[in-house]
């Protein structure tokens, strides 16, 4: 039987293909951040990062087991996206007499297939095929494609109206926002269970960027102290951009000051979907308008 073994897996990530080259030359001290659980620390130990014959270490665990890895890049390719690592010490080389990792990266449109290969030669026959490692080497390669696709953003607005009320607006009585702000949202229907509670589902009509759109939400939580309410969307047109997508919009009262906050969590589809400014400003505008409609 020989001891000698290749693994070959690909995965199509959605995320950018040359940002995910980049990281594993440049950046791949930065994959941590990007799967904490899995991978805990990357150091250079010689060399420059992004060249061949540096030498990083891993810190990492796998099979429920933190390790660590010593590796130098023995070839890079820019045109294929690849870089090829060799492992020079650590808990990999007491199973193995040599193993070597090479990920690249072949972009067509907006698909990005990462390839991942596993080369090695085992130390004996009882030494299992590295099936579990292809398995963490795939399960970061998602890890850093859903990090690159979610985002946050948050906006504060004063306003001068009572934070009471404008809270009480968007936990009992979103339908009357139209009539306070007809040229962003003409409708806002309840489809299932009540007003003001968690799990009700509401249906928006609005207009954004110069269309006519549609969002079904459901109230994901409602806290009365923080005068707070989380929508998920559940459907209609942003869900053609986004996996997902949350809006929050709580209210802070100091004295005659209402501190507005509008958070905006979302995953996008793809990498060429743009981060939405545009609805956090149409948020900020409905802001402004119900604050209006209050001080007149």
């Amino acid at each position: 039987m020989s001891l000698e073994g290749k693994l070959v897996s690909e995965i199509n990530i959605k995320s950018d293909g040359d940002v995910f080259h980049e990281i594993f030359r440049y950046r791949p001290h930065h994959i941590y951040s990007m799967c904490s659980d899995k991978i805990q620390n990357v150091d250079i130990h010689e060399g420059e990062w992004g060249t061949v014959g540096s030498v990083i270490v891993w810190n990492f665990t796998h099979d429920g087991k933190e390790k660590v890895a010593k590796e130098v890049i023995e070839e890079i390719d820019e045109e294929k996206k690849l870089v090829k690592f060799k492992v020079i010490g650590g808990d990999i080389l007491e199973a193995y007499k040599s193993f070597y990792l090479t990920v690249h990266v072949e972009t067509k449109g907006e698909d990005n297939l990462v390839s991942w290969i596993l080369e090695y030669e085992k130390l004996n026959p009882d030494v299992a095929d590295p099936h579990t490692l292809m398995d963490f080497c795939l399960n970061v390669t998602k890890d850093i494609e859903k990090y690159h696709l979610t985002g946050k953003l948050v906006s504060e607005i004063n306003i001068k109206s009572d934070g009471d009320v404008f809270h009480e607006i968007f936990r009992y009585r979103p339908h009357h926002i139209s009539s306070m702000s007809p040229d962003k949202i003409q409708n806002v229907d309840i489809h299932e269970g009540e007003w003001g509670t968690v799990g009700s589902v509401i249906f928006w009509n609005f207009t954004h960027d110069g269309k006519d759109k549609v969002a079904k939400e459901i109230i994901e939580e409602i806290d009365e102290e923080k005068k707070l309410v989380k929508f998920k969307v559940i459907g209609g047109d942003i869900l053609e951009a986004y996996n997902s997508f949350y809006l929050t919009v709580h209210v802070e009262t100091k004295g005659e000051d209402n501190l507005v906050s509008w958070i905006l969590e979302y995953e996008k589809k793809h990498a060429n979907v743009p981060d939405p400014h545009t609805l956090m400003d149409f948020c900020l505008d409905v802001t402004k308008d119900i604050e209006t409609h209050h001080l007149k």
